[in-house]
Formats: C-alpha cells, structure tokens, sequence
C-alpha cells in the first residue's frame, strides 16, 4: 500500500505537516511518500497566466504522485476559516488539468491548530468542498491544541484519546482500501 501524505501548508514548522507525517506512520505495512507543498510552488493562477504558460509541469507532477497513491491522508491548516492560499492555488492548478484531482482516492482528511477548534472550520468547508473533485474521504480527524496534545520531541501525539481517535480514523480508512 502507497500513502501520498501533505499537508495544505508552505511553514516550514507546519504542524499540519508533522500530524501528516504521523498519521501516515501508522497505516500498517504502508510505504509512505510526504510531500512537501514548497517543492510544488506555483505563480499565482489565472486564466490569463494558464493561457500563456498552459498547464504547470508541477501540477501535472503532483497528479501522477495522486495517481499512484493507494491512500491520500491531507492534514489542512485553517487560515481564517478557510485553506491557505498556497494550497488553493496549488489546488486550481491541477483542477484545471484533471477535475477528479484526488482520483476517488480513500482519503483521511485531518487539521489541527494551536487553538481548541482544531481546524473545524477548514474541515467542515474541505468536507464539502473535496468530494466535487473526487476526494473518497472515509475518516476525518481534528486535533485540536496542538502544543498541548502533541509532542515534539517523539512526534507523536500524546494525549491517549486523542491519539486513539486519529488510530481509529486510520483503520477505518485503512478498511477501505
């Protein structure tokens, strides 16, 4: 089994990077590809800027890392309640050159963030919004707090519920492949 992890983020501290980066760690027997959004940076999209340039090499790159994939597992930071414009724009790239950009891939959709929301937010828009664009979402997890309930020493998350929520989210999504 191929697990394609990211997260929606460009910080190079991204905590929703380290949350993808465990997630993935624990499909068992899964060899693991962590993407990073910065090796994937985009100018701004437009039509007129598609039009001149066409479709971006990069985009159609992250197209075929989807496409071999067996399980996409996305942790999406919350930028004022919505995604990031980073993974926006990375985003319309690759709709425009396949619409089913995630490929009704099984997917493990997650966010996390320093406050008590966890991301909701950002989750309850991608809930909606992903599946038009064929994401097989089978689980969802937040966590919320992160300095709190994750450790940055072993880079796993330390508090018990929580950690069996995410191990919970993994095998139903694991269940489904």
């Amino acid at each position: 089994m191929k697990i394609l992890a990211y997260s929606g983020s460009t910080s190079s501290t991204s905590i929703n990077q380290q949350l993808a980066r465990y997630a993935a760690s624990l499909f068992e027997g899964a060899e693991v590809e962590l993407a990073d959004l910065n090796d994937f940076e985009m100018p701004l999209f437009s039509v007129d800027r598609e039009r001149e340039i066409g479709q971006h090499p990069l985009a159609q790159k992250f197209l075929e890392m989807i496409s071999a994939a067996d399980v996409i597992v996305l942790s999406v930071p919350e930028h004022n309640g919505l995604y990031p414009a980073a993974f926006k724009n990375h985003f319309d790239w690759m709709s425009r050159i396949r619409k089913d950009v995630f490929q009704d891939k099984p997917m493990l959709l997650m966010a996390t963030s320093p406050g008590g929301r966890g991301g909701k937010s950002v989750l309850e828009f991608a809930e909606v919004h992903l599946p038009r664009y064929a994401a097989n979402i089978k689980a969802v997890f937040s966590l919320p707090s992160f300095k709190d309930n994750f450790d940055a020493k072993t880079q796993m998350i330390s508090n018990p519920e929580f950690d069996a929520k995410l191990r919970e989210a993994v095998l139903s999504t694991q269940g489904h492949i």
